[in-house]
């Protein structure tokens, strides 16, 4: 199926009538381009910087600063703002307020005095930067917080679990979270993880130069939202399972389930790998269901439906497949697998990670055929399987972590968001 919003492709038509079969489909979104016509959304957004003493290092405080200070000079009047600091006490900079003239200049202002300094209550810092933006929420702006550290939760809120249950419940509020992680210190699966529940974005900042770039990327896209809170919504029989392989939060109900993609750009692509466990049923009986696109504001709408035949085991053996789904999905496995070993081998459970990393590789030859993709990702896992069986610097678990996140998320290898071309008429 396809229009101009959203393509959806399957892997195969035939479900098993007598045992449960796991079907794919790669479900693209194209969010709307920004036309002279458009008039973005307002942002509410808090800028929550790291100010401890691990920031003092190769002039990170100093770039950090200097990289808020032009994300705030970008907004307008209309926009709102807020700057929050953090080591092991937490500082409410510029309290949450219109972008005028002289906010931007009295936050600035202030920045200027703050410098590097005790601990790290990441938790702490981020909540009271969150709490900035709910206490002006706006249900018609893009509200965010945008958290920039290098250092882990070593004060306040620390377990990981609890801190993206907070990231969960405030995007259900309607705050989003996107992180910043500096060098190689801070925690990628906490900040990662953040960001996967929060419904923002991760980026990982391995040089301190990079951080002014990395901001200005980020606060252009916040300044570029042309479709809100967009959900996908499926809906199916009773004893369907969905699952979305792409790490966006999945809301998952006995009949619908919603997958959150939170607030796309102009021109943004986005693919989402979706897992079907299907119910049994009655030979040459259809299994149908039902999705829909849309946003808070009308900006992006599609529907479609699937359909799939119950059939025989043998039927279901030699049916064809799309090759092309194949690839994204395993492509997909890959990078989930790859994501999950970081920790393995930060631990030194080396051979946990070989038997994750060579599990996932053995599932795909058993499909891949004579296919070169397929088989090149094949030989990739497994040569993954024996860089990360030993002992890794903590910048190579960081690199790997990141890049296998951003193709997740659909994102480029800089974490930036990607794009159609505008003046592709194919695209």
């Amino acid at each position: 199926m396809t229009n101009p919003t959203m393509t959806i492709t399957q892997d195969r038509g035939l479900i098993r009538a007598v045992h449960h079969s796991t079907r794919y489909a790669i479900v693209e979104v194209t969010a709307p381009p920004a036309t002279a016509a458009t008039t973005r959304p307002r942002v509410n957004v808090a800028f929550v910087l790291d100010r401890s003493g691990s920031m003092s290092g190769r002039n990170k405080i100093t770039l950090a600063k200097d990289a808020l200070r032009e994300g705030i000079e970008r907004l307008t009047s209309t926009d709102r703002f807020a700057v929050v600091v953090y080591d092991n006490e937490v500082e409410v900079v510029s309290p949450g307020r219109l972008a005028t003239a002289d906010a931007k200049r009295d936050a600035v202002r202030e920045l200027e005095h703050i410098g590097p300094r005790g601990n790290t209550n990441l938790a702490g810092g981020w909540l009271r930067g969150a709490e900035q933006v709910a206490e002006t929420l706006d249900p018609e702006a893009v509200n965010r917080v945008l958290l920039l550290t290098d250092g882990l939760a070593n004060e306040g809120i620390t377990d990981p679990r609890e801190i993206e249950r907070h990231a969960r419940e405030l995007r259900v509020r309607g705050v989003s979270t996107s992180t910043f992680g500096v060098g190689d210190d801070f925690n990628e699966e906490l900040l990662g993880g953040m960001a996967d529940a929060g419904g923002g974005a991760y980026r990982y900042i391995g040089r301190a130069e990079e951080i002014p770039g990395l901001i200005r990327s980020e606060v252009g896209e916040l300044l570029e939202v042309t479709a809100r809170g967009v959900e996908l919504r499926v809906r199916g029989p009773e004893g369907l399972r969905v699952e979305c392989l792409s790490t966006y939060p999945l809301d998952r109900g006995s009949r619908e389930s919603v997958v959150h993609l939170g607030d796309l750009v102009a021109d943004q692509v986005v693919r989402l790998v979706l897992a079907f466990g299907c119910p049994l049923g009655d030979v040459g009986r259809d299994l149908g269901i039902e999705l829909s696109m849309g946003d808070r504001d009308g900006a992006l709408s599609a529907s479609a439906t699937l359909t799939w035949t119950f059939a025989d085991g043998e039927a279901n053996t030699h049916q064809p497949r799309t090759r092309d789904v194949d690839r994204i999905v395993a492509r997909t496995y890959a990078d989930r697998a790859l994501r999950e070993a970081m920790d393995g081998n930060r631990r030194g459970a080396w051979e946990e990670v070989r038997h994750q990393l060579l599990g996932v590789a053995r599932r795909i030859r058993s499909y891949a055929g004579d296919d070169p993709v397929l088989r090149g990702i094949v030989a990739e896992l497994e040569r993954q399987a024996d860089a990360w069986s030993v002992l890794r610097e903590e910048v190579d678990r960081k690199v790997a972590f990141s890049q296998a996140s951003y193709s997740l998320r659909s994102r480029a290898p800089s974490g930036a968001a990607m794009r159609r071309d505008p003046s592709d008429p194919n695209a």
